[in-house]
């Protein structure tokens, strides 16, 4: 589903992107506008789900998680019963921030991030304990070059 949008809801957009703790006060001064077309454009931008729930950015080396793995999982199972199983076992499992599913060679992609190898280790033991895969390939971030959740508006 499409929203209309003018340039003052993508200017608002920006804001919110680039700091959302930011008041209405400062989003307002930065996109040009006053305090009340801001809020009610934000209010209905909520109301039709462009944006989603708030929250915060943890940095997780600074929090001890060192370790950034992309999981590339092939599966012969296709069946909706384990497509369920599979499902809500990534669910379950916080070390899982993102997880695709994929057209080509690979079924899946997971982005999972952990304190170091065992960690990531004990994830995988019990993630093919619960599910049936047919292969697993991990490959360890060795830098983050560029990481952002910001829409190119």
């Amino acid at each position: 589903m499409s929203v209309r949008m003018d340039a003052l809801d993508r200017k608002i957009l920006e804001q919110l992107q680039h700091d959302a703790s930011q008041s209405l006060d400062e989003i307002a001064r930065q996109v040009g506008s006053s305090k009340t077309p801001v809020w009610n454009r934000i209010r209905k931008m909520r109301e039709a789900g462009v944006i989603g729930r708030q929250t915060v950015l943890l940095d997780a080396e600074a929090l001890g998680f060192e370790a950034c793995f992309f999981v590339l999982i092939r599966t012969s199972e296709h069946e909706a019963d384990w497509q369920a199983r599979f499902l809500q076992a990534l669910r379950d499992r916080p070390e899982v921030q993102e997880a695709h599913r994929l057209a080509g060679d690979i079924d899946y992609i997971l982005k999972v991030r952990v304190r170091n190898a065992r960690a990531y280790d004990a994830f995988y033991q019990a993630l093919i304990a619960e599910v049936r895969v047919h292969n697993v390939t991990a490959l360890l971030s060795m830098e983050e070059l560029k990481s952002t959740v910001a829409l190119p508006l």
